[in-house]
């Protein structure tokens, strides 16, 4: 198949192209605009597929999504582009708005516009998969319940606002237009080449560099984390087994303070990186405590029965074992981050597609 995976130069998006590449015998178009996140070394490792295509472009751009669905002709689009940072949507929420909803208004209507123009053996298995969050549905509190698929919506941030209007918009363009839709919503995922500025990876490299482990608040804000190579699988079975018109919620089962990630973090930096920055006994000495985030839900938490009961997936890592992963790859992998913090990274788009 031919497969478009908008947003391919970010964290899932570049997990899920090296997935696709490597793992299967599709063909990829990564569709990127190439904001600060977007880094095209964090698929260097497939690009020279000749499976594997990028495309520079905005998913706001109408004429340019025509011609991209025109050209490559997909039989499946995974949708991941987005502004996905709840602190720089509280800072400047406009471009959330811009790139989350109105983004996604215009890929689900030239989607709609492609897909019924195709006949009837391919319009039948075309598939238009929406990656959404669990952050749609707000603050768990202490009710110690999970998000289940029927749960309703009360997003929190101007992000999860963002994305909870995205979701409706997908679903009204299946129910309005018949477009054969699928969502997923996932927890907070972590693993390799993710962006220096989220919480694990911001940790390890300000621990490595002797500098201050801001928390939020006292750190007892509870997440359900998913390592991203097992989010990525579950998108691929989603996207080629789910049922379309259906929403799929996917976690990793793990649940755990923001504060006893850090935590685990500074214990598994005192077992590989025992020679730390000068004038620092312990790791874990650098956590700060500084004031909370607006707005900030104190708990997320995800209920996967559907996704395993209907597909059969589970998550194959332990919060253990993908943290372990996860510290060993930012020490193994110093000089894709180096060139993140510096900004050398993004001379790695110079040339990609004749511009910058």
């Amino acid at each position: 198949m031919k497969i478009i995976v908008t947003g391919g130069a970010g964290f899932i998006g570049s997990a899920l192209i090296r997935y696709l590449i490597e793992q299967t015998e599709h063909s990829v178009v990564n569709l990127d605009k190439l904001t600060y996140a977007g880094n095209l070394e964090s698929v260097s490792s497939v690009s020279d597929s000749d499976r594997y295509q990028f495309c520079k472009a905005d998913i706001g751009d109408t004429a340019a999504m025509k011609r991209l669905f025109h050209d490559y002709e997909p039989d499946i689009l995974i949708h991941l582009a987005a502004e996905s940072h709840v602190d720089r949507s509280i800072d400047g929420p406009g471009e959330f708005i811009k790139t989350n909803i109105v983004g996604t208004f215009v890929l689900l209507d030239v989607a709609r516009e492609y897909w019924t123009s195709l006949p009837k053996d391919k319009k039948d298995n075309f598939r238009f998969h929406y990656v959404s969050t669990d952050e749609v549905y707000g603050d768990l509190g202490h009710s110690g319940g999970l998000f289940t698929e029927k749960t309703s919506y009360d997003p929190s941030s101007p992000y999860s606002a963002s994305k909870a209007s995205s979701d409706h918009l997908v679903r009204a363009w299946h129910r309005t237009y018949g477009l054969p839709t699928l969502i997923t919503n996932c927890s907070n995922n972590y693993g390799p080449y993710h962006f220096p500025e989220k919480l694990i990876p911001h940790m390890i490299l300000n621990a490595l560099e002797g500098k201050p482990l801001p928390v939020y608040g006292d750190g007892s804000q509870v997440r359900d984390w998913l390592y991203v190579e097992d989010h990525v699988k579950a998108l691929y079975l989603v996207a080629t087994s789910g049922k379309v018109g259906e929403s799929y919620n996917i976690g990793g089962h793990n649940e755990n303070t923001n504060l006893s990630v850090v935590e685990t973090i500074c214990t598994l930096l005192e077992q590989l990186e025992p020679n730390k920055p000068d004038g620092i006994t312990n790791y874990k000495d650098l956590i700060t405590y500084v004031k909370d985030r607006p707005g900030h839900d104190l708990r997320y938490a995800i209920d996967a029965t559907k996704i395993k009961d209907e597909l059969g997936w589970v998550p194959e890592e332990t919060f253990e074992s993908g943290m372990l992963k996860t510290v060993k790859w930012y020490l193994d992998n110093r000089s894709w981050w180096q060139r993140v913090l510096s900004g050398d990274y993004k001379l790695a788009r110079l040339g990609s597609d004749g511009q910058e």
